[in-house]
Parts: C-alpha cells; structure tokens; sequence
C-alpha cells in the first residue's frame, strides 16, 4: 500500500478565515485531521464530513505526548491516508512542528509544511500594532511565550535584549507576562516605554490594554487579568491610536445565535463575522428530500405544461432544479414557462441555473405575489406550480385558486427538528441563562417553532430577556409573535444582507 501524506498546517491565531489558501485547499482534502484543541471548529467543519477529526491538544479529553503524536501520525499516513495535522498559529515558531516533522522524516513518512499567522503577528496586527515601521527601531525580538505549554520564563540573555531597542513581542501567560516584563525592565528597558497588551487577539473578544511599560507591570499583577496575551513592548504601540481598525468594526464584540440550516447558515455567519460579530451556530432546521419525489418528478415531468411556476425560496429552487435535472427534461423544458420568484436571493439562485425571473413582487411574501400575479396576468385557467416546503402556508395556494388557477403544489423539500452536535459551538441554553447573547436571529417561521421546541414555548421567551430577536420578514415575525417572543430587528427587505444590515443599524451608536 501506498504511503499517504502528512500537512503539517498552520491554522493561524483563531479566527477560522485566516488560513492560507493552500492550508485550506489540504484540509478540505484530508482523510483525517490531527488538531490542538485551540483551532476554531468552525474551521475543522472544512473538512470532509467523513474525514476523522482527532483533538490532541493539552486540553483535550484525551491529550497526547509528542512522542504519540508523531505516532498517530505515522501509523496513519502508513494506510494511505492523506492527514492534516492543524496547529494553531504556526507549525516552526515556538511550536513542535519541527519535532514532528523531523520524526516524520526519519521514518520515510512524506510530509508537507504550511505556514500558518503566528498568533504574536496576527494578535498584532488586528490590535492597529505593526511591529515594524520606518525610524520605530530596526530590531524584532521575538520571545518564546505560552506556545511551549509551558509556564517557565524564556532563557535568554536579558542584559542583551533589554537595551536591543527596537521591539519586543510574546505570546505568554500569566505568569510570564509578569516574569518577562520584570526582566525587561531590570535590564534596562524604560518603565516609560509604550507597551501594549492583546487578550483573544484575531477574535470578536479581543481585547488591547495600552500604557507604559510600568503600568503593564501593575496590569498583569491582577490575577482577574491572568490570561495568555500578546504583548508588544516598543514605540510601534503608539500608532494604534491611528491605526485601531478591528475592533471598530460595527458589530464587534456582538454574540448573535444563528438558528438556520447549518448548511445554509454560511452566509449569514459570514456576513456577521466581517461586521465584527461572534456568530454562534445553533441550527433547529435541517432540510431533508421529501418523503415521496413522486409528485414533484410528475411535475417535472409535464413542466412545459405550467403557465407560472411560483419559487418561494431558495430552497425550492434547489430542489426543484434537482429533480428537473435527475429526470428526462432539462432547462430547456422552461422556455415556454413563466417564473415567479419571491425575493432577490430566490431569483439570483435561479441564475445559477441560467434561469431569469419574469417576475419578483416588491413586497417578499405570498400576498404581494399573488398580487403581482394577478396584475401580471388574468389567472383563470391558468395552470400554476408551487414547489415548496411541506409546511408552507396555504394562503398563496388558497388565492390562487379562487381567482381560478388550476394549481398544483408539490412537496421540494421538508424541514425537520436539527438534532444537536456534541461540542464545538457554546450551548445557546447557557448562554441566553447568563445574558451573554446580544441578537438571536431567525430566517424562517421554521427556526422559530423549533427553536421554542427545543426550549419549551414559556422558557424560550423567558430566557430571551433583553436579548434582541431579529427575524427575516413579517411572516417570521408573525409566528415568532404567536409563540410569545417579539421582534425588534426586521429589515425592510427580506434577505440575509438586509437582515444583517439592520443588525448593524440596531447597535449602531449604543458602543462608547
């Protein structure tokens, strides 16, 4: 059997979309990841759902010895599997990437480095501190921090460094922060000197605690401060009062539960996290095929016989479109067909398949469409298809026939109670317990019933508190309303874009 390979990856300092490109590409491949148990699991669902996942980290429930990793590694690249091994920041500074790829060498296992942000660079960086800057000193010292999991103090020659000018930066815990500005400042280093602290740096709880030198030292002396943390000793601190841009950002530091289809969700949670946000996926749907294709393949297969097909959703396109294709026919079955879509994600989605919409409502909901219809068109007789979710409302299908439509509706697709995953994301229960959710968010009347399924229809409402409920539209909003809960975010136009849009414009203003 072939010997498999093994990509050593750097995962980068925490946010999970500052891995390389190529990292990406390597991860996406692999038939199992090795991680620390500090990479964001956002990042570890890149991989393929069938790939195995093992934490290894110091604080897994199961922590190896480096010895054993480069085992694992090893017995797993000899059945001829691809691995990734994904480590946090860097895999050659201040990590043991270079043991384990030397212990990979030594037993003829192929292997391939990925660079990776070093949480010192990234933390640095997203803090509005570059560590170099022309006439801000022509020396970077890099000291040896938390990254060896380890509490003991860098063994360098103080006397040398201290004076070195230029700047200093480390990833160091607690205790070590305290060590390595004692020394700094024993050493020669003025007490005066600007200096800066980033706590969760790259993350949407980062926090920078700017001063002098001396007033680091004091900082770090309080034990409720005693969290790892980056800290840049140099006059390169100054230019964050200019340079600041991360945690400026509209939505920083906000936590918003995302209650969509984990595998639709990836919009929404994008979007939030540019704004700053911390998304936290909690999905209570899951979109499953219906339990009988028969009467959307029937359809599909006498497509050309539709006057209107009516989408409401992207959803229905997808799996409308999938069974068009499965079967006999194709797009060029539609061209004699007119399409109706609710909303600009509905008809972008039809675009994808080369489809444009003969016509899109103003107003995103099944009134206004069966209004734009008959305006359009004089619907008697005319023949009209609805595929849709099992659970959609009627009222579209019921207007239609009383203005004389012969209407067909076919289930596309059904939305079902998402079960829940172990780990990974915080436990939204919990969360909304102790208050720590700004915004829960909800794009369908389906995320809200099951997410008061989930939680019982009196402790969903209670537990919400002064969380804000943003829902999509006022359909959402109205089955939110009939379980108790009301919406205090609703875009004036009902897609993901608005929606965050309006998130944003809600908080705008209330940050000092």
């Amino acid at each position: 059997m072939k010997t498999g390979c093994v990509y050593l990856i750097g995962a980068g300092p925490g946010d999970p979309t500052l891995i390389s490109v190529r990292g990406q590409r390597c991860l996406s491949a692999a038939d199992v990841v090795v991680h620390d148990h500090r990479v964001h699991h956002r990042l570890l669902r890149a991989a393929r759902p069938d790939a195995e996942r093992i934490d290894v980290g110091t604080a897994a429930p199961q922590p190896l010895e480096h010895d054993a990793i480069g085992y694992l590694l090893m017995e797993q690249a000899r059945e001829g599997k691809t691995v990734v091994r994904l480590k946090w920041g860097d895999p050659f500074l201040f990590d043991s990437g270079g043991q384990e790829a030397a212990f990979l060498q030594g037993q003829g296992v192929p292997f391939e480095v990925v660079p990776g942000i070093p949480h010192a660079v990234g933390g640095s960086c997203c803090a509005g501190i570059p560590l170099t800057y022309p006439g801000a000193g022509d020396v970077l010292v890099f000291l040896r921090g938390h990254e060896g999991q380890t509490e003991s103090t860098p063994d360098v020659d103080w006397a040398h460094i201290a004076p070195l000018g230029g700047t200093v930066v480390s990833y160091a815990g607690g205790i070590q922060l305290e060590t390595i500005i004692d020394k700094l400042l024993a050493h020669g280093r003025a007490a005066s000197e600007p200096a800066a602290l980033i706590i969760h740096g790259t993350a949407p709880r980062q926090r920078t605690i700017r001063g002098s030198l001396g007033e680091l030292q004091h900082v770090v002396r309080d034990a409720q401060r005693r969290g790892s943390g980056v800290l840049v000793v140099g006059s390169v601190v100054k230019f964050r009062e200019r340079l600041q841009w991360f945690e400026k950002r509209p939505l920083f530091g906000r936590r918003v539960l995302v209650t969509r289809a984990r595998e639709q969700a990836a919009e929404l949670v994008d979007r939030l996290a540019e704004l700053g946000a911390e998304p936290i996926e909690a999905p209570t749907i899951r979109i499953v095929p219906p339990d009988d294709h028969g009467p959307l393949d029937a359809a599909c297969a006498a497509v050309d016989s539709f006057d209107w097909i009516v989408l409401t959703s992207v959803n229905g396109v997808d799996w409308f479109m999938r069974r068009l294709l499965a079967g006999p026919r194709d797009v060029r079955s539609l061209s004699g067909v007119r399409l109706c879509a609710i909303g600009p994600a509905t008809a972008a989605r039809l675009q994808r398949y080369g489809l444009k919409v003969d016509l899109m409502p103003d107003e995103h909901r099944a009134e206004a469409v069966f209004d734009a219809l008959r305006q359009a068109d004089d619907l008697a007789g005319r023949r009209v298809l609805l595929p849709r979710a099992d659970l959609a409302r009627e009222a579209l299908a019921r207007a239609l026939r009383e203005a004389g439509a012969d209407v067909t509706e076919a289930t596309a697709y059904r939305t079902v109670l998402a079960a829940s995953e172990p780990g990974g994301e915080p436990d939204p229960y919990k969360l909304l317990l102790d208050r720590q959710l700004d915004v829960v968010t909800f794009t369908s009347a389906s995320t809200v019933r099951n997410f008061v399924r989930i939680l019982g229809q009196g402790p969903a409402a209670d537990l919400l508190g002064t969380t804000s409920v943003a829902s999509i539209g006022p359909v959402t909003a109205a089955a939110a309303k009939e379980l108790g809960i009301e919406t205090r975010i609703m875009p004036p136009t009902y897609t993901i874009p608005a929606l965050v849009e309006a998130i944003a414009d809600h908080f705008a203003g209330t940050r000092s």
